[in-house]
């Protein structure tokens, strides 16, 4: 079930329990479900909770050694380096980029109007581009095409765990890391082509782009900035993050409008009198508070990163529940986001629960870019990305769906759709 659809491990129970606690192999697995609890591994005593073995042997050919897995003195480091370069007063450069890209992605869209769409492939190719262009200030086009084919071989060939996976430490390498090690040495060359390319490109007095922000940036407690190595992985990193996810928030929120023609109808009324180019979208984005609620919702019952796992390294109480060393514990979005405890009509679409003076849920049930420590450093923009290309595409067309065949939800790295259903666009009149 692991390999194939891990929404699928979950009983019927860990949607109304706090603990679901069950034998895997020699140990022991626990879902927590309880607030407390999870604020407390993740924020009181994260550094006794590292990342599982699986987990390392499947990201680490696409992110080398950047934020993600790194950990330690190296994760302090890379995390204050890094931090500056998305923080919020950077937001106005970055919209700069995703409206371009998403101004482009419009007009060949309309060009398909009335036709069948194979949305699901025009946001991937659309989240890649805003990723590049945040990143280097130029379009992906000419990478692109070997980009995403390559992220779609390893999804399909090395992302799934195996037994030997999750029994070895990331130490003791195997056929399968054999080919993952070829895989991880054609992916970084990519990625190096690419950096070497934007290096070719005359010196600005100010920065243009993530790129920019990177290779100056320095540690604020030890001036150290990043190796060309370390530059590399933080941009693969941020390049596979940036972007895979964003595209499947993107998908899921507008397969949700197609079935809820209201809230398209309103998402269409609230960006029509907004300035969504490239010079107005920043000033635009504080002003899309249904679209924004919209993207929140879409997050709730879809999220990308569907479960976060982490191994007990010594015993541990949380919250009254009680970690033998060596415990898995998984913390799943997909669960936490569904669970009767938290939310009322819990698998119901409803925007409205993320509008101003709605309730909230706790803190610790709401975690589509985890929480603590590594909470997504990328949050910010990936959410001001999301909304603002909702908004343009709704302002654009009404959105329909070309077939009533379900899609399922499917997770094995993201939260992905069963199948690429086709849609259909109509141009919207402009107001």
């Amino acid at each position: 079930m692991l390999r194939e659809n891990a929404l699928g491990v979950w009983p019927e129970a860990a949607y109304e329990q706090d603990t679901i606690r069950r034998r895997l192999l020699s140990g022991i697995t626990l879902l927590v479900n309880a607030p407390g609890a999870i604020r407390h591994i993740l924020v009181d005593n994260p550094d006794n909770y590292r990342r599982t073995h699986a987990s390392i042997r499947i990201l680490r050919p696409l992110t080398g050694d950047g934020l993600l897995l790194s950990t330690g003195d190296a994760w302090r480091h890379q995390r204050r380096t890094i931090a500056p370069a998305l923080a919020p007063r950077m937001l106005p450069m970055l919209t700069r980029h995703i409206a371009t890209a998403a101004e482009e992605a419009v007009a060949q869209l309309a060009a398909k109007a009335g036709q069948p769409v194979d949305l699901l492939a025009a946001v991937q190719t659309l989240a890649l581009e805003i990723a590049g262009r945040s990143m280097f200030s130029v379009g992906t086009q000419p990478y692109g095409a070997a980009m995403r084919p390559m992220l779609a071989e390893y999804g399909l060939t090395f992302a799934r765990p195996t037994l030997l996976d999750m029994l070895l430490p990331p130490s003791i390498m195997t056929p399968r890391d054999r080919r993952r090690r070829r895989f991880q040495r054609r992916w970084m060359a990519l990625i190096d082509s690419i950096m070497q390319a934007r290096l070719r490109v005359p010196a600005s007095d100010t920065p243009r782009d993530l790129f920019d922000l990177l290779r100056a940036a320095r540690d604020p407690d030890t001036g150290a900035g990043f190796s060309d190595d370390e530059l590399r992985d933080q941009v693969a990193t941020m390049i596979l993050a940036g972007h895979e996810t964003t595209a499947v928030t993107l998908f899921w929120s507008l397969l949700l409008l197609a079935q809820a023609p209201a809230a398209q109808e309103r998402i269409a009324h609230e960006a029509a009198s907004l300035d969504l180019s490239p010079d107005g979208a920043a000033a635009a984005l504080d002003q899309l508070i249904y679209t924004k609620a919209v993207v929140s919702e879409a997050l709730r019952l879809f999220p990308p990163a569907f479960v976060i796992v982490r191994q007990a390294i010594a015993g541990d109480v949380a919250d009254g529940i009680v970690i033998p060393r060596g415990t898995i514990i998984m913390m799943s979005p997909w669960v936490l986001h569904r669970h009767r405890k938290f939310w009322r009509d819990p698998d119901a679409f409803d925007p409205t629960r993320f509008l101003p003076g709605a309730p909230t849920p706790p803190r610790f049930a709401y975690l589509p870019f985890g929480a603590g420590p590594r909470v997504c450093v990328g949050a910010q923009f990936a959410l001001a990305e999301a909304t603002l290309v909702l908004a343009r595409l709704a302002k654009s067309f009404d959105i329909t769906r070309d077939s009533a065949e379900p899609v399922l939800p499917v997770a094995v790295v993201t939260t992905q759709p069963d199948h690429a259903p086709m849609f259909r666009l109509r141009e919207r009149a402009a107001t």
